[in-house]
């Protein structure tokens, strides 16, 4: 099995008790927050986090990281820098509920402005967010997807070089929709991955499907095994994509989505240890 194997709880079950039972059936000791019931964490009243939290305690699970949706498809770089900065404040006080100090963001999709003004302003904006998060005692884990830094590594390495305290966090199959291939990606950041996300999938008339593990062209084996080699510490969390994929509304059956994922994990795990 690969150590420090978590999953973002919503690509198995909407509920989080669903959510919790699915993981500890797996034997996984982590659990990713990113919704429950289909809520943002950073959504969650005071009382409807500390609830959860209390659950995922008793089943003793671990939260590495709370996904928010700072930088992500749900904005634009145009979004006002105080509706981002309240999202950072609930984001960071609802995960302290769950002993997590790391929130995941990416780098803020374009809104039509000239490709000079998008890097300003993205840059900008996540470094006034990790300015933020330093006052909260967070840190920011930026992924490789929507965004300005999220198309290369060469964006993803000027962004560090440009804001204090960030962090990378590097999905192996997010290469798939946005147009490069994985491993070199992985190869020039990872001095400063902090977390792992595990998918795989391939293109079909220039658009991604994920799929089964190793099956696809993210070279997933290939990025595990640069990872394993490197000494990487962190967590390898699985988000499938197969039966939820929350940019494009896509939402399954759960009882598809909880078998669709539990298979993956297996197979995964195969995949891995072959």
């Amino acid at each position: 099995m690969i150590e420090r194997l978590c999953g973002i709880g919503d690509e198995a079950a909407p509920g989080l008790l669903r959510q919790i039972a699915v993981h500890r059936e797996l034997g996984l000791t982590g659990l990713e927050l990113r919704t429950i019931d289909g809520v943002g964490i950073h959504e969650l009243s005071d009382a409807q986090a500390d609830a959860a939290a209390e659950a995922v305690e008793a089943a003793g699970l671990t939260v590495p990281v709370v996904a928010t949706p700072l930088g992500s498809w749900a904005v634009t770089v145009g979004v006002s820098d105080e509706s981002e900065a309240d999202v950072l404040r609930r984001a960071a006080r609802n995960a302290a509920r769950f002993d997590c100090r790391r929130l995941r963001i990416m780098s803020y999709p374009n809104d039509g402005r000239g490709a000079a003004q998008w890097r300003a302003e993205a840059i900008r904006k996540v470094r006034l967010l990790a300015e933020l998060a330093a006052e909260l005692n967070v840190t920011l884990l930026h992924e490789n997807c929507n965004g300005w830094a999220g198309s290369s590594a060469a964006r993803s390495l000027e962004l560090l070089s440009e804001v204090d305290g960030l962090r990378l966090l590097f999905d192996i199959g997010n290469g798939i929709a946005y147009g490069y291939p994985s491993l070199p990606f992985l190869r020039d950041v990872l001095p400063y991955v902090d977390h792992v996300h595990v998918k795989d999938g391939h293109t079909e008339q220039g658009r991604a499907v994920f799929g089964w593990p190793g099956q696809g062209q993210a070279q997933l084996t290939d990025c595990l095994r640069v990872l394993r080699e490197s000494g990487y510490q962190g967590w390898y969390s699985v988000e499938p994509h197969i039966a939820k994929i929350p940019h494009l509304g896509v939402t399954g059956d759960p009882e598809l989505m909880t078998a669709g994922y539990i298979d993956y994990v297996r197979r995964l795990e195969k995949v891995a240890t072959a």
